[in-house]
């Protein structure tokens, strides 16, 4: 069954609260697009806070970029406190694969709460699998087959239990049930830092007013489909024009246009 597009229409309708713990490099451009797309973003950093924020919340989108030993503290008291109210968490691990210290950090959160979504690329998604051939720096290694993706997003669903968006030139969404796949949108995605965050906010934003499953199916067709949008309107003028591009699609994408999605439920 193809995912309703209409819980974007019911998104903007209720512009839920989505509690991001952010990183230091994404941060402004993960809180404009969850505005363009419909929901309103808190940037909560403070742990004193956590718990209260993270009730108030709709959904809670955990980002372990730009680490420290507080951040890990942060998202892991946000995590328990979202799992404890039944609210929705996305955990995004970003890098993990970079340092040692990164893994284990996040390999210990995840036997202490399990995310309703775990966003990854190639490369986090082999880390957290201990297989060889991980990440360069924070990015997903260049080049692998679109077979390798669905093996690796179907086993890290089946290893942790959780729902996995495993993103690249074709997005994989796994379950222990069920497998997508979603393709199209821009070879200039790995020229904006980000893209990846980005992607795990519109999955918390869809997450508020979906099941996980068919949020981040759609928290990926629209990605794609916006990225898609802004290579046209920047018209060849290069990473910054795109970049920008990228909020106004994401403002304007409705859900009409979410069907001309390539989307493709494989199990």
């Amino acid at each position: 069954m193809m995912p309703d597009v209409t819980r974007l229409d019911t998104l903007r309708a209720r512009r839920p609260l989505i509690h991001c713990i952010s990183n230091l490099v994404t941060a402004n451009d993960c809180a404009n697009l969850l505005l363009a797309a419909g929901a309103s973003p808190i940037m909560a950093q403070a742990l004193p806070e956590a718990e209260e924020i993270t009730a108030a919340s709709a959904a809670s989108v955990l980002n372990t970029g730009t680490p420290d030993d507080e951040k890990f503290r942060l998202c892991l008291t946000c995590g328990r406190a979202a799992s404890a109210l039944g609210h929705p968490t996305v955990l995004d691990p970003v890098g993990i694969g970079a340092s040692r210290w990164r893994l284990q950090s996040i390999q210990g959160m995840l036997h202490l709460f399990t995310p309703s979504i775990l966003r990854v690329n190639l490369g986090e998604a082999r880390a957290l699998l201990q297989l060889e051939g991980g990440e360069q720096g924070v990015d997903t290694p260049a080049g692998a087959p679109e077979e390798a993706r669905l093996q690796a997003a179907a086993a890290l669903a089946r290893q942790r239990r959780t729902l996995v968006l495993l993103s690249g030139p074709e997005d994989v969404i796994a379950s222990g049930d069920h497998l997508w796949r979603v393709r199209g949108g821009s070879d200039l995605m790995p020229f904006v830092t980000g893209t990846g965050c980005m992607l795990s906010v519109l999955c918390g934003a869809f997450a508020a007013v979906a099941e996980p499953e068919e949020a981040a199916v759609l928290a990926s067709a629209f990605w794609k489909c916006c990225s898609a949008r802004a290579q046209a309107q920047a018209g060849g003028r290069g990473p910054g024009s795109f970049r920008a591009a990228l909020m106004d699609a994401a403002y304007t994408l409705t859900a009409r246009d979410l069907l001309q999605a390539d989307i493709t439920a494989l199990s």
